[in-house]
């Protein structure tokens, strides 16, 4: 499991920065969807350039879990740096950051599903291509597609 690191001694300058793993395509696809909802208010840096910037943080957390570190230098850690870049967002509504804060059984599965998922990358890039399309800047709703032919085929075996 990734560790929760609170605070750094070397906050960024002038925009806050998601650090994430560059190797990942699974991250890869993600972040860019991150860029476009969240358009130039965080700087997104791969790990492998930013994690010399950060020197109080162990370059083992940062290939654990992707860290949004804020100019005050709060660090926020796995699934909640992705929740907290929407907060960035003027088009998302759901504040999933302050559930993560205040709901301590939103917290855990958050977490363990993050760990997962983490553990599972190439699995989950797949997957994640096959629900949503192959192009992170042309997001398609595939899911309610399969959605839709399990509930025709239920009907169709059913009748």
């Amino acid at each position: 499991m990734f560790q929760k690191i609170k605070k750094t001694n070397f906050p960024p300058q002038g925009k806050p920065v998601l650090i994430w793993d560059g190797t990942c395509g699974f991250c890869k696809y993600w972040v860019t969807r991150w860029k476009i909802k969240t358009k130039d208010a965080i700087i997104y840096k791969t790990y492998q350039d930013a994690h010399n910037d950060f020197p109080d943080i162990p370059l083992k957390e940062f290939k654990k879990a992707s860290r949004l570190i804020e100019l005050d230098g709060s660090i926020y850690s796995g699934p909640d740096s992705a929740y907290r870049c929407y907060t960035y967002s003027d088009s998302i509504k759901w504040n999933a950051h302050r559930w993560y804060v205040n709901n301590r059984s939103f917290q855990r599965l958050s977490d363990h599903g993050y760990n997962f998922i983490a553990k599972h990358r190439p699995e989950m890039f797949k997957l994640t291509k096959l629900l949503f399309g192959p192009n992170p800047t042309d997001f398609k709703p595939f899911w309610l597609f399969y959605i839709l032919a399990i509930i025709l085929l239920v009907f169709a075996v059913f009748q």
